[in-house]
């Protein structure tokens, strides 16, 4: 059985949303971030990214990791391409070219997107968004989003998904990346492929099956 480490409130909510879309059965392993604990080393802390016990499994110290039989694999876009891979279906690539297109796009929004949106999505959870510099870090990620919103909201024009005629792990990774981004609505509105085709990622009942998951957790620890 696939084994899912990480919490729902950090990109593991990727993976838990590819495992509902793939129909698996897993068993989730809560790991919290060390961050939000004022000892994540202390003897009545909570499994965290610290903690020994999971250091001994992603010496990186972050979630998500999985193991799937013998394989330990962490990276949680690269998870995603694993596990469309292995199950198949319409989420993964019907020929070795759209394979590249899936890995290419996957990376592209590594690379290009999430380090602009990570900055924002962690203002607002350091509760810094109205402050001078939170305004300056928003704006400044804003401005690094503009050439890669750009590209896909040319490539999606006329299209309903990422890669081919259906919803892939392409549209996954790249919905969740683009999630961080979320609260600046007029970055959205001015890319209205871009605006139309999240709404239909998110309309999915996968997602919402783990965004119903993750509203459980506590926000607090």
């Amino acid at each position: 059985m696939l084994t899912i480490y990480g919490v729902y409130r950090s990109r593991a909510s990727r993976v838990y949303w590819m495992a509902e879309e793939l129909g698996l059965e897993f068993r989730s392993v809560p790991v919290l971030q060390a961050r939000r604990l004022a000892d994540p080393l202390a003897e009545e802390a909570p499994l965290n990214t610290h903690s020994p016990d999971f250091t001994a499994l992603n010496p990186m110290a972050q979630i998500p990791s999985i193991r799937d039989g013998d394989l330990v694999m962490h990276e949680s876009l690269a998870i995603n391409l694993y596990l469309a891979r292995k199950h198949g279906g319409p989420l993964s690539g019907k020929t070795v070219e759209e394979d590249g297109l899936l890995m290419m796009w996957t990376i592209w929004a590594a690379s290009q997107v999430e380090p602009h949106s990570v900055r924002i999505v962690l203002t607002y959870d350091n509760g810094l968004e109205n402050s001078d510099d939170g305004k300056q870090t928003i704006a400044a990620a804003c401005y690094g989003l503009r050439r890669p919103f750009a590209a896909l909201e040319s490539h999606l024009a006329g299209r309903q998904w990422i890669v081919g005629d259906r919803f892939t792990v392409a549209d996954l990774n790249i919905a969740e990346v683009l999630r961080y981004a979320l609260s600046e609505t007029d970055l959205f509105d001015a890319h209205p492929n871009i605006n139309a085709w999240i709404e239909r990622c998110q309309s999915r009942p996968a997602y919402k099956a783990m965004q119903a998951a993750r509203s459980k957790e506590p926000i607090e620890v």
